[in-house]
């Protein structure tokens, strides 16, 4: 049995000098390795850290789990039952009163001012004081940064605020001194950021405020026995992530035992309640109304009956005048004003009879009323939140892009280790063949190699940590406190995910290390010590193609043989190419995606030119202003509602329902290009003809793609449409449009009519509700500058809540944190191309020592020689351009999977520049490397190079 050799001075020598000598595989291994960890960290570490600032704030600020509201007011008995769920920590009633505030320019500006949950165990939905203070008195008001943004207001300064509903001792407007700026847990939006062109803002906005505890009662004379709304904590959610799976897990559980056990039940108590205070109030009234009509009818009654009594007595006195004398002047003037008090009594009693019937018809309306009361709940999570959704979806899509290009970093770090390590090995043959022959171990000579590869990922993981953990996420915190204004925001290490990251690249390198080392170990020392034989010769399939072979020169054949016989390093150097190639055309994809987003919405689905939308009771003077100022060509009107769509599986979006009327549904597609939704492809949109448009009828609602998507429903299916205020009811989607922002919903007059009818809406059964048309689009005359002139004039208009411009939108979307993220990508896939393309050059020329020496000896110059060698590199390069270019393409085709957020759908596109950029960028890097390769290839000693192994 042999005997081991054991391990000494001069082999650790040996290997240290030999790491010394391979500094440029060790530092390419390095790079890599630092690029891939980089990649797969940054970006989920930028994202982590943004999660955990917001779930730090929404658990400080005890942002409610669950919320409950009511269509007509929640009491302290639905509290008590809420808090007896299982799994509800603390339930709390919140009081809410809908007010309007006078802005500038007699704007009107929708509000809602709230109080602050008292009675809970732990704070909830606590406003975070940004300047000032909380109100402590009924004549103050903390108002949000947006407020403040939006209408120049500071601390100190007087808001008029009116009730929203009517009433006695809400009449009026009431001065309200605003004593903080704060801070709406429920929506972290950075109003001072670049989020004012956002795609989901809402059509009008509607601030938040707040005031004093029992200020409502006070100043508006609300009734402090109802709440707006009921907010909940649940027990397990405690410092649980928001923004988890499991998270959204527990809180569906518990809103299905509210919705089971609860809902119904309190409902019908609530419905009971009302109906009895109401039934007892229009019971008095009858009682006190009809009291009046039967004591009017007594004394009519009464009248009557001395009426009578008198007509008697006048018949008998003129009984008494002989026939054919006249009847005497006294007698003839009682029975004139017998028959004057007759005919008066008998108008007082018709005018009585006609006030009985229409107090009989204005009590049958209130008994129609109260039989129709019937309260609804709604209850919502965190989901329902726009703010708490939009970070989610915004944040998520960024991470998602983060777990989808690693793995093409990490392909490609296989790659580059394996033809390096290959290498090296095959430089040490003869020496591995030595040790061998030595008696050293076939592990002992594996380890030599598989610690430096070791070592270089190790290195390169941890720099890439560095820069995956501080770097990158430090430059994401700063884009995305652009969007969103989330306190404490910190860099933190994720210990688990950190390790894991470099040892995924560890697993991938150490293994092509092992791969290569111990192809070669199992040779024989003897054959180890040989040099290799050279591959033998073969013909290429090029020489079979005659005409063009013999066409060729002498060198261009050489080139040719050497990229098609050696296979390996041909797929080595074309995959790995086309990697790079892929990432960066993929990276400027997303970026030509977002930027043609505006313009394809705004000057492609959308065809009209201006969107205005006004109050309800306000909208016959918004269209008599556009008729008068003769700035329009065709006007729409509609109805715009906050809507929700359901699918099949319980999964729901918000949706902008748009109600157009019956005598217009023709004049639709004039205003909206609503062509079918397009169907991904790879080789990118392309249609063989017209696509008939979509038309809207009475036999289902249309979609657009942006809010289809999310949902995954398509034409033909059947979803639950919600409006405002209205239960939902299923629906058929009639038809999916291709649109790439906002989510809208199209429904048809008698269809919005059919679906949610007058008795759902506390109306008479008989009688249809009339909808108010409070949104015009519109066309406008003169071009774009004047177009965005008259919108902006218009919205400084008093009854105008919010008016837009297609052309101002087209020309300022902007969606700036998508545009950060693909700066990084493109940058750090460029750092991988040239990292990629120096080591295939190196290794290229490092294998072919032998060659160049040979063309040295045969008197080729130095510049003859560099265009030999860097003939093969460029054609290799070219090759991986040609095959990265449609494969980025399929990769950027993937977006739409991948970028699935609300509100937008990403219709891939790429400009032609982005592919002249990938070629031109690729090809440079080329260029560069040469400059690198080239006095490599002029320090070769042709005799020294050429001495025989043995």
């Amino acid at each position: 049995m042999t005997r081991r050799k054991a391990l000494g001075s001069a082999f650790l020598l040996d290997t240290w000098r030999s790491w010394l000598r391979a500094w440029k595989p060790f530092l390419s291994i390095m790079i890599i390795s630092m690029l891939g960890v980089a990649v797969l960290t940054g970006i989920y570490a930028g994202c982590r850290d943004t999660f955990l600032a917001a779930n730090r704030f929404y658990e400080q600020q005890g942002l409610h789990d669950v919320e409950v509201v009511s269509t007509m007011g929640l009491t302290d008995d639905d509290v008590d039952a809420l808090r007896g769920i299982d799994g509800v920590d603390d339930a709390v009633g919140v009081h809410i009163e809908r007010v309007t505030i006078d802005g500038e320019g007699g704007h009107r500006l929708n509000a809602t001012l709230r109080e602050p949950a008292d009675g809970a165990k732990d704070a909830i939905d606590v406003p975070y004081v940004r300047e000032g203070r909380l109100p402590d008195a009924p004549s103050e008001v903390a108002v949000t940064e947006q407020f403040a943004h939006d209408t120049h207001h500071r601390i100190g300064d007087t808001i008029d605020v009116t009730a929203a509903s009517g009433g006695d001792e809400r009449d009026g407007t009431h001065a309200l001194t605003i004593v903080g700026i704060v801070t709406d847990p429920s929506d972290l939006s950075n109003p001072e950021g670049y989020s004012g062109s956002a795609f989901r803002s809402a059509v009008a906005n509607d601030y938040t405020c707040y005031v004093a505890p029992s200020s409502l009662e006070k100043t508006f004379g609300a009734d402090g026995d109802v709440y707006g709304a009921v907010v909940m904590r649940l027990a397990d959610t405690q410092n649980k992530d928001a923004f988890s799976d499991d998270y959204d897990s527990l809180v569906s559980s518990t809103v299905s035992r509210i919705e089971r056990d609860v809902q119904t039940k309190r409902e019908e108590a609530r419905r009971d309640a009302l109906q009895k205070r109401a039934q007892d109030e229009l019971t008095r009234a009858k009682e006190q109304a009809y009291a009046e009509i039967h004591t009017a009818q007594a004394q009519l009654d009464a009248q009557r009956s001395q009426l009578d009594e008198q007509l008697k007595a006048l018949d008998a006195q003129a009984a008494q005048v002989p026939t054919g004398m006249a009847m005497p002047e006294p007698l003839a003037s009682a029975q004139r004003q017998w028959a004057q008090g007759d005919a008066q009594l008998k108008e007082a009693q018709q005018q009585l009879n006609t006030k009985k019937q229409e107090i009989d018809a204005r009590f049958a309306k209130e008994q129609q009323t109260i039989d129709d009361i019937a309260p609804r709940w709604y209850v919502q999570s965190r989901t329902a939140l726009s703010g708490f959704s939009s970070l989610k979806s915004d944040i998520s899509s960024i991470q998602s892009l983060g777990n989808a290009f690693p793995i093409v970093f990490l392909v490609v770090a296989v790659m580059m280790s394996l033809t390096t390590m290959s290498r090296l090995v095959e430089e040490d043959r003869g020496l591995i063949g030595t040790y061998l022959g030595l008696g050293y171990g076939r592990v002992t000579i594996t380890l030599r190699y598989a610690l430096f590869a070791l070592l270089a990922c190790l290195i390169g993981g941890g720099l890439g940590l560095l820069i995956g953990f501080l770097g990158i996420p430090a430059f994401l915190l700063v884009v995305i406190q652009g969007l969103y204004t989330i306190p404490d925001m910190r860099l933190e290490y994720d210990w688990l995910y950190g390790s894991l990251g470099i040892l995924l690249f560890v697993v991938g390198v150490l293994g092509a290390a092992l791969f290569a080392s111990i192809r070669d170990m199992r040779q024989m020392p003897a054959t180890l010590m040989r040099p290799k034989a050279p591959k033998a010769g073969s013909r290429i399939l090029l020489e079979r193609i005659r005409p063009v072979w013999k066409r060729m020169s002498f060198l261009n054949k050489v080139t040719a043989r050497n990229i098609f016989r050696f296979k390996s390093r041909l797929i080595m150097t074309v995959g790995g190419v086309a990697g790079c190639a892929a990432l960066i055309l993929c990276g400027l994809a997303i970026n030509d995606t977002v930027a043609a987003l505006g313009p394809n919405q705004y000057r492609g689905v959308d065809q009209y030119d201006m969107f205005a939308m006004t109050n309800d009771g306000d909208e016959d003077e918004l269209r008599g202003k556009l008729v008068q100022d003769g700035k329009t060509t065709a006007i729409m009107e509609t109805r715009i509602e906050s809507g929700e769509i359901t699918n099949g599986e319980g999964s729901s979006t918000s949706v902008q329902l748009t109600i157009i009327p019956q005598t217009q549904l023709g004049e639709l597609n004039t205003m909206f290009r609503l062509e079918p939704a397009r169907s991904d492809s790879i080789f990118g949109w392309v249609h063989g003809g017209h696509t008939q448009p979509v038309a809207l009828g009475d036999g289902g609602i249309i979609v657009t793609q942006s809010a289809a998507q999310s949902l995954d429903v398509n034409a033909g299916d059947e979803v639950d449409l919600r409006g405002e205020g209205t239960q939902p009811h299923r629906v058929k989607v009639a038809a999916v449009t291709r649109s790439l922002i906002g989510a809208e919903t199209f429904i048809s007059e008698d269809l919005y009519h059919r679906l949610f009818p007058a008795a759902q809406l506390g109306e008479a059964a008989s009688e249809q509700p009339a909808i108010t048309w409070n949104a015009v689009y519109a066309k406008l005359k003169g071009g774009s500058d004047e177009q965005i002139k008259y919108v902006d004039q218009l919205e400084d208009d008093a009854i105008v809540l919010t008016a837009s411009s297609t052309a101002y939108q087209a020309e300022h979307f902007k969606f700036n944190l998508m545009g950060a993220v693909v700066g990084l990508i493109v940058l750090l896939a460029g750092s991988l191309a040239l990292v990629v393309l120096f080591t295939l050059a190196h290794t290229n020329v490092s294998e072919r020592l032998r060659e160049m020496a040979t063309l040295k000896v045969l008197g080729f110059y130095d510049n003859e020689v560099h265009h030999y060698v860097n003939r093969e590199m460029m054609v290799l390069t070219v090759m991986g351009v040609i095959v990265g270019l449609p494969l980025g393409r399929w990769v950027a085709g993937l977006l739409t999977g991948v970028l699935n957020m609300p509100g937008l759908y990403f219709e891939v596109h790429i400009a032609w520049w982005s592919y002249v950029i990938t070629v031109v960028v690729t090809l440079a890097f080329a260029f560069l490397v040469r400059l690198f390769v080239n006095p490599v290839l002029d320090r070769i000693d042709p005799v020294g190079s050429l001495k025989a192994v043995e």
